[in-house]
């Protein structure tokens, strides 16, 4: 049985001949070193820094990691009673639930067209010329001068205005 499966293995592994580098077209790369994206891995290569870099490197490691400290954080208590607060002030729960079910199932089906979409083959590249397009028809129509920009303003505040109820 070992026999076998020695003879299998031989078989499995390709036989590599040598081939002379004179005739080689990509010449060989060293691979590079593996890396760590932790928040302590800022390494700098000793020698592309020369006097007084390598000191410059730690200040603005230290600056880096004295401003992480000082950021604000959000309070997760005071979000959840936030939440809460809202959620018990609410008098159709049942219409809100209905409509975030809906919210969801809309971007599931959506990412299902989506998908179908992509798996033709000319479609995506057609589907991106025409995101292009309107994309520059929108900069040209409400973002190119001053009088269209204030009137996209007045549009989107109006709409605020729609979707809060205060009109």
């Amino acid at each position: 049985m070992t026999v076998a499966a020695s003879s299998s293995v031989a078989v499995m592994i390709p036989c590599v001949t040598s081939v002379s580098n004179r005739f080689s077209a990509v010449p060989y790369l060293t691979p590079l070193p593996p890396r760590s994206f932790g928040r302590s891995s800022l390494t700098v290569p000793l020698n592309l820094v020369s006097g007084n870099g390598l000191q410059k490197v730690e200040l603005m490691k230290m600056r880096a990691s004295s401003s992480d400290e000082t950021s604000t954080s959000i309070d997760t208590n005071e979000l959840f009673t936030d939440l809460k607060e809202k959620w018990d002030g609410l008098e159709n729960k049942s219409t809100v639930i209905i409509y975030g079910g809906g919210a969801i199932l809309a971007v599931w089906l959506s990412s299902i067209v989506v998908r179908a979409i992509n798996s033709v083959p000319l479609l995506p590249k057609v589907m991106e010329l025409v995101g292009l397009g309107y994309t520059g028809w929108f900069v040209y129509r409400y973002l190119l001068f001053k009088s269209s920009r204030k009137e996209l303003a007045e549009d989107v505040d109006s709409l605020k205005k729609k979707i809060a109820g205060t009109e």
